[in-house]
């Protein structure tokens, strides 16, 4: 199978009732670079345009991009533009011998290298704790003694796709992991929440990997532009120092049809977009549009309209 390539647009349009004096954002909307992923273009589109703006580099090496707007406005958009190339899994790489050994070995602090400290860091659990005792025993159904690691992986991740029920809207994203695990239902970010919880229980190192997710429309019907959604999985370390993601939400391993934004501990480490206002605004409203299109020239300009055969999305059908 050949590399894909994908133009992304991720567009957040947040309209006030009142006028904002100041707008101040930080987003993490630039793919990295991957030995697997090549980001052949990307630029952030803010409108107003801003007086200060700048961009850098986290302590996880994710790039994220601020902004401060002083001229008032009722109306802030948002827009990220990215042709990313993709390539296959390398299925032999995938199930090497670190993946094939007992998960066990994959403990940073069995592993005692340099790398395996570096990695212990994502071992810690949050706070509030997120490792509770529904957590401890649902892990411990699947890490039993010597299971070889990505055989105990893809059972987790079979295990959330089938007892936990993909609801919009279930949950928020100050929801705890304890909540899902007694409600059974939620959406990608916790299903990834969920398991990273789990790897953690048994001391496995775990990140939380936030991005997008090429999808194609019903048989029959044309793709709506706008209306695909950011997505978010989970990875866990190997001890030749590769990290090995996997989807829960969609019962499979990562592929060339994810598209990687950023990582970190948790959500709260690579939101999409957050900031502060300044405002006498009593009503605000937050619209989001993503879309993940196929394209044949990585050389493409990011920015465009719809491709050719693409609508787009009625009011209220982006998200």
């Amino acid at each position: 199978m050949s590399s894909r390539v994908y133009r992304v647009m991720h567009r957040t349009r947040y309209t006030y009732n009142d006028d904002v004096s100041s707008s101040y954002g930080r987003c993490y909307l630039t793919p990295r670079e991957l030995p697997g992923q090549r980001v052949h273009s990307t630029v952030v589109e803010i409108d107003p345009e801003p007086d200060d703006r700048s961009t850098g580099v986290d302590v996880y090496g994710n790039h994220d991009s601020y902004f401060h707007v002083r001229t008032a406005h009722r109306e802030l958009t948002v827009t990220a533009h990215s042709v990313v190339e993709v390539d296959p899994v390398d299925r032999g790489l995938l199930y090497g011998a670190a993946a094939r050994a007992p998960w066990e070995s994959a403990r940073p602090a069995v592993a005692d290298t340099r790398e395996a400290r570096l990695a212990a860091e994502f071992v810690l659990d949050l706070d509030p704790p997120e490792i509770t005792p529904a957590v401890r025993e649902y892990a411990a159904q699947v890490f039993t003694p010597g299971r070889p690691l990505i055989e105990a992986v893809t059972d987790l991740t079979t295990r959330i796709f089938t007892d936990f029920t993909y609801r919009s809207g279930a949950t928020a994203i100050s929801t705890r992991v304890d909540t899902v695990m007694r409600r059974r239902e939620g959406v990608c970010q916790d299903f990834a929440r969920v398991a990273i919880a789990c790897l953690r229980s048994v001391g496995l190192a775990a990140r939380y990997e936030s991005g997008y997710l090429a999808t194609d429309p019903p048989p029959g019907q044309e793709k709506v532009y706008g209306a695909d959604a950011s997505h978010a999985w989970a990875a866990v370390w190997l001890p030749d120092d590769r990290w090995l993601p996997f989807d829960p939400t969609n019962d499979k391993l990562v592929d060339e049809r994810h598209v990687t934004l950023a990582w970190g501990r948790d959500y709260e480490d690579v939101p999409p977009l957050r900031g502060v206002i300044y405002t006498d605004s009593t009503k605000s409203h937050i619209d989001v549009s993503v879309d993940v299109s196929p394209l044949d020239d990585p050389t493409a300009d990011p920015v465009g309209g719809p491709p050719s055969g693409a609508r787009s999305p009625e009011p209220g059908t982006a998200g």
